[in-house]
């Protein structure tokens, strides 16, 4: 079974944290749902190069993340793949991106995060992030 290993990125702006809808998929299990956007880790990436680099080609967004910004490690199995995903907190300087891979972003504020049907390895940082302020 393929094992991936993920970043991603709880984006924050004025108190609320972005958050970004997957288009439609293959995978039934995330197709259209919200996610922390980030991608895949290459071979020879650190982890925050990899984010950087995922926010950088998804939203034009210019980031500095620090391994200080990790918030949480996440393990899921979907049905044919396990994931490990590293989340950072990231605060936004202004709340500007592009969206070029997703169809659909809201700004929430944390305590409204679980109104949104999430993929289900998100599920396990929003059940943390609801109760915090930001």
């Amino acid at each position: 079974m393929t094992h991936l290993k993920v970043v991603g990125a709880i984006l924050i702006f004025d108190g609320k944290i972005l958050c970004m809808k997957r288009r439609k998929g293959q995978n039934e299990a995330t197709s259209l749902k919200y996610e922390f956007p980030g991608g895949k880790i290459d071979p020879g990436e650190t982890r925050t190069q990899a984010l950087e680099r995922e926010l950088e080609e998804e939203m034009d967004l210019h980031l500095t993340i620090r391994e200080e910004d990790f918030y949480q490690e996440v393990h899921h199995q979907y049905a044919n793949f396990f994931i490990t995903m590293y989340v950072y907190k990231c605060y936004m300087p202004s709340p500007a991106f592009v969206q070029k891979e997703h169809v659909d972003h809201r700004w929430l504020t944390p305590s409204e995060l679980p109104e949104l049907e999430w993929a289900p390895a998100d599920r396990y940082v929003v059940s943390r992030l609801q109760y915090e302020t930001v």
